[in-house]
């Protein structure tokens, strides 16, 4: 089966799941050569109890339009995340999660397959794009921020804090990346 990159990007009002909550995700699938295979995305009802992080809050208090297209029409989490495996286990392949930072998104969104369906169709496959990019790029991790990728990895799209452009934005990235590591010419959409 073809491997299918998963990018995803969440948008949260803390640092970690269940004190903190994810208020938004979004994930765009894509074969290797920048094919969008579907998209996903949900607003997510806070937890109960969960309250935002000072930091988190401050920051969002800079970003109003961010932070109010991540709480238009909130979704009950357990049938978003229901609705979110049933989306990527129908993708044709098997599904990687793809994200910057892995270690960030990835932690939001396991724990609330976790805790709301019971299990995570990635299973433990994860992508993180800059430590992908420090191989490529041949840096240390300080050295392999976005600051640093050559621009022919980049395609012409806006960085807006709102999950499903966000996670366009980098899954496309990742596959100018990929193809440049894999040998291929940078394909351009």
């Amino acid at each position: 089966m073809p491997e299918v990159y998963v990018s995803t990007d969440v948008e949260t009002d803390g640092p970690i799941p269940g004190p903190h909550s994810m208020c938004s995700f979004a994930s765009v699938a894509f074969l290797p050569d920048k094919t969008v295979l579907g998209s996903f995305s949900a607003n997510l009802e806070l937890l109960p109890g969960a309250a935002g992080h000072p930091e988190h809050m401050a920051w969002w208090a800079d970003h109003p339009e961010a932070w109010q297209a991540c709480r238009t029409d909130p979704q009950q989490p357990e049938e978003a995340m229901q609705a979110y495996v049933e989306w990527v286990e129908s993708l044709p392949g098997t599904p990687i999660f793809v994200a910057y930072p892995v270690g960030f998104d990835f932690g939001f969104v396991y724990w609330y397959l976790m805790h709301f369906a019971g299990r995570s169709p990635f299973r433990h496959h994860g992508i993180d794009i800059r430590s992908y990019a420090m191989a490529m790029l041949k840096r240390d991790y300080a050295g392999s921020s976005w600051a640093n990728y050559p621009d022919h990895w980049f395609d012409d799209l806006p960085h807006t804090h709102q999950a499903l452009d966000d996670a366009l934005r980098q899954g496309i990235l990742f596959c100018n990346m990929l193809a440049e590591n894999l040998g291929k010419a940078t394909l351009q959409q």
